[in-house]
């Protein structure tokens, strides 16, 4: 953990089926530098970092000869708990975000709550059930660790659309924007941001 004051960090994860390094800002300039060997996974991973305004590494090698689920559901946990872990103590953030991303056909919204509860509520229907080579049943498990990890509840809510592609991608960019509110710094906001007095 390097976090606190600059709001970043890294997590190494080796298991019998992957082997993850990433780093993770939440105060970056959208730069991302992603070896998944799931090609669709970095381009969605791209996407939430520049609309999040983070910056991300991942370093991944997993067991994708046999599948993918292994390697996305790694980067999830991975994720989720840089997140946690940059965020330090919470002090001083907004807490709540919020954000509607159309693309295109489609439009999302994710609605997401730093609450140290995690939870995921997915409202996401796809015409089709995979996008080249990657199912689109590995986008709830990874959201799912992800909020798990980084103990968020997180609401998503495809709205609608008729690409698979475009419809992914606007969850994962409206995810960025939610949690580049959320994590905000708000000068009005003295200690954490609940009447318990933690998060």
């Amino acid at each position: 953990m390097e976090n606190s004051k600059n709001r970043t960090a890294s997590i190494k994860r080796t298991t019998n089926e992957t082997d993850i390094a990433l780093r993770f800002a939440i105060d970056g300039e959208g730069e991302s530098k992603l070896t998944t060997g799931v090609p669709f996974l970095s381009h969605m991973l791209d996407l939430f970092t520049r609309h999040g305004h983070f910056n991300l590494q991942v370093e991944a090698k997993g067991d994708i000869e046999i599948d993918y689920h292994h390697t996305v559901e790694d980067i999830g946990i991975c994720l989720g708990q840089a997140v946690r872990e940059a965020l330090g103590d919470k002090k001083g953030i907004k807490r709540y975000g919020n954000a509607f991303v159309p693309m295109d056909d489609s439009l999302a919204q994710v609605v997401l709550d730093i609450s140290n509860r995690p939870h995921l509520e997915y409202r996401a229907v796809y015409p089709s059930n995979q996008v080249g080579q990657f199912p689109t049943e590995l986008v709830h498990e990874f959201l799912w660790k992800f909020a798990l990890e980084s103990r968020m509840n997180v609401h998503v809510i495809l709205h609608y659309g008729h690409n698979t592609h475009h419809m992914i991608e606007a969850i994962f960019k409206a995810l960025g924007r939610a949690l580049d509110e959320a994590t905000a710094l708000d000068p009005r906001v003295k200690g954490v941001p609940s009447t318990k007095g933690l998060l």
